[in-house]
């Protein structure tokens, strides 16, 4: 396995266009994730997860090829990790990241990916978090260990909520994920 890139790495897709994701339709982003995650998507925990709040502009984005084709799309949501002394930790949930089918394993997600974390300021970069396939997301600096004792508003498998966060030893053993909201 390779090792972990560092916080605001880049990785891009050389016929990839970014864009931010407000300059697209939301039509059009739904039926991006529609077909990326299937259409009953909306009832995942992750979805749950940031119920209320809208994501972040600027740190999501769409991506397009060659062609100016919409092939893919992160988004970034505040959230917080309510402690057991009811403190509540900020912190960013990843994704969804979704790419068309036809077009996934063509290097549009780890554009994407790169396009958020070069975003974020690395004086002051939140921890994130999200829920995906440990095979993938590692290689982005993303760990489970850390959320093992962190509850959501919904079934997860536990190897799937993962972290990625400059320190994540300062993070709270236990908590509740949920949207960031006033």
């Amino acid at each position: 396995m390779a090792p972990p890139r560092p916080i605001g790495a880049r990785v891009t897709h050389d016929a990839a266009k970014l864009i931010p994701l407000e300059a697209v339709e939301p039509a059009m982003i739904e039926a991006l994730l529609d077909r990326a995650f299937g259409e009953d998507r909306q009832g995942k925990t992750a979805y749950k997860v940031r119920e209320g709040v809208d994501w972040l502009p600027a740190l999501s984005f769409a991506a397009l090829d060659a062609d100016d084709m919409l092939v893919g799309t992160i988004q970034t949501w505040p959230l917080a990790l309510t402690d057991s002394q009811g403190r509540r930790h900020p912190m960013l949930m990843v994704g969804p990241v979704a790419v068309v089918p036809e077009r996934q394993s063509e290097g549009f997600g780890h554009t994407l990916m790169a396009a958020m974390t070069s975003a974020l300021d690395p004086q002051a970069a939140l921890p994130q978090v999200l829920i995906g396939d440990p095979e993938y997301y590692e290689r982005f600096g993303f760990i489970s260990a850390p959320t093992q004792g962190w509850s959501l508003p919904g079934p997860h498998e536990k190897h799937r909520l993962m972290v990625r966060a400059p320190n994540p030893g300062v993070l709270p053993d236990e908590g509740t994920l949920g949207p960031w909201i006033g």
